[in-house]
């Protein structure tokens, strides 16, 4: 958090590249910032005699006040005020049947993977309901969730500029008139991120490895394949979002690299949750819960000998794929 002294210590152009979005407020004061930018503000200021401070109608301590409440305000509303979450916790709730949930607590940290599984209806959208609501034993399930192993403020909850979850769902559909670079470039803005261009051409070369078919910056958003749609987001998510947690629905449909997907999150230092009824998904986490009849029954951390399977099925699933990929070719299948 920026400070009086440290404003005054710092010069205009160390100012700007740590806070790119001051451009807007220097450009609006009376003096001239630019033509100062390698001097201190504490050394602008005191070049400043009185009669030239009325000239330019500026005052000194209210210029420096209202520098630090945009500050402030500004990481407010980007979300770049809040602490780093290393942790997420679940504390149990019950059942749809009142039955309490039988474990002392779930624990989730950044870069890891937790899968989710269960029937259709289980109760796996209400789990991840009381993660993005930061639940406090209000919600149905009456479950409660720690941040960093503490009760978390209601910014969490409420405020705009923090999001605790990042939702990629099922069904990607885009509606603008945009090219791919011109839809990132509007993202980057909201974020006000100093290396937009930079940042921009990661989360396309990002998008196209995880894509069956690669796409242009140029390309229409309209145009992109359900595949194409899902890994732009993917990649967007993990490089622009500053949400700590993403849930990710049924990632087995997306037509994408889904390892590729997954390292990229946890790369990230993303807390991963995954809702899935694939197998090869559902191994590659770190542990997987079980929810039966509304409630958490089981977690499961994904053992040697499951791991040892996972490459057999992960080899098999290549096999698949290359199919997949001689049928698309229009090439005939053989069993030699």
């Amino acid at each position: 958090m920026a400070s009086r002294e440290f404003l005054l210590k710092s010069t205009p152009m160390e100012l700007l590249r740590q806070f790119p979005f001051l451009n807007s407020f220097f450009q609006g004061q009376t003096i001239d910032l630019e033509r100062s930018k390698q001097s201190t503000l504490q050394e602008i200021l005191l070049e400043m005699d009185e009669s030239s401070q009325e000239d330019k109608a500026f005052d000194a301590d209210h210029f420096l006040e209202q520098l630090l409440d945009f500050i402030t305000q500004m990481q407010t509303f980007l979300g770049n005020d809040q602490l780093t979450v290393d942790s997420l916790t679940i504390l149990p709730g019950h059942d749809k049947s009142g039955v309490p949930e039988h474990f002392t607590e779930l624990l989730f940290r950044k870069s890891t993977i937790t899968s989710i599984v269960g029937p259709t209806g289980s109760g796996k959208s209400r789990l991840l309901a009381d993660i993005e609501w930061v639940a406090q034993g209000d919600t149905p399930t009456g479950r409660s969730i720690l941040i960093n192993n503490e009760k978390p403020s209601s910014d969490w909850r409420f405020a705009s500029g923090k999001k605790l979850v990042a939702q990629l769902s099922q069904n990607m559909n885009f509606v603008m008139d945009l090219s791919v670079a011109e839809f990132l470039e509007l993202h980057a803005k909201s974020r006000m991120v100093h290396n937009e261009t930079e940042v921009i051409a990661r989360i396309i070369a990002a998008a196209n490895e995880l894509a069956g078919e690669k796409f242009l910056p140029s390309s229409p958003i309209t145009s992109l394949s359900g595949g194409q749609s899902r890994a732009l987001m993917i990649a967007d998510t993990a490089m622009l979002s500053s949400s700590p947690v993403v849930l990710i629905d049924e990632i087995e449909n997306a037509g994408i690299d889904r390892k590729k997907a997954l390292q990229l999150l946890v790369g990230e230092e993303k807390i991963v949750l995954m809702a899935t009824h694939d197998p090869i998904l559902a191994l590659m986490a770190d542990q997987r819960i079980i929810i039966r009849n509304g409630g958490i029954h089981a977690v499961i951390h994904t053992t040697e000998g499951e791991k040892a399977m996972l490459h057999e099925l992960e080899e098999a699933d290549r096999k698949l794929q290359q199919l997949r990929n001689m049928l698309r070719a229009g090439q005939v299948l053989s069993t030699t």
